[in-house]
């Protein structure tokens, strides 16, 4: 019974995490920043407008930070 429990527990555990998990963004080409195309993939409601709006830095891509900042500004629609 013991046994059954824990593995209950570990169960609810993991769904918990994948219910709360963030969306999964893939940097397919590898170079470290995401371009409009990736992150279409995970957010399809991204326009054209949030994503200059997100890139702070004008350089065509999204790094990390200004993703962070542009969910937590509202850009980026989660």
């Amino acid at each position: 019974m013991k046994k059954f429990v824990l593995a209950l527990g570990a169960i609810s555990a993991l769904v918990v995490a994948q219910a709360n998990a963030q969306t999964a963004i893939a940097d397919t080409d590898g170079n470290g920043v995401y371009s409009m195309e990736e992150l279409v993939a995970a957010f399809p409601d991204l326009t054209e407008e949030n994503f200059k709006a997100a890139d702070t830095n004008a350089d065509g891509s999204i790094d990390m930070e200004e993703l962070a900042a542009a969910v937590e500004a509202g850009h980026i629609p989660a």
